[in-house]
């Protein structure tokens, strides 16, 4: 089991994040970006093999670890 990720140019003014094939958040959807800690959570979900959920909470700032 584990979690599969990459990261690429997209459109214009998008933030996609997207775990093993399946969109999990979407900045043009939910109008801001994810937190980190929502982000590392569905990462750990899908490497333990759980399921994982789409993320909806969201803030206007963009922190890049």
């Amino acid at each position: 089991t584990g979690a599969e990720m990459s990261g690429f140019v997209g459109r214009r003014g998008s933030f996609e994040v997207e775990i093993n094939g399946l969109l999990v958040f979407s900045r043009l959807q939910a109008g801001g970006f994810p937190y980190t800690d929502d982000v590392l959570a569905a990462v750990q979900n899908a490497a333990d093999g759980k399921p994982v959920e789409k993320i909806t909470r969201s803030h206007s700032a963009c922190v890049i670890i």
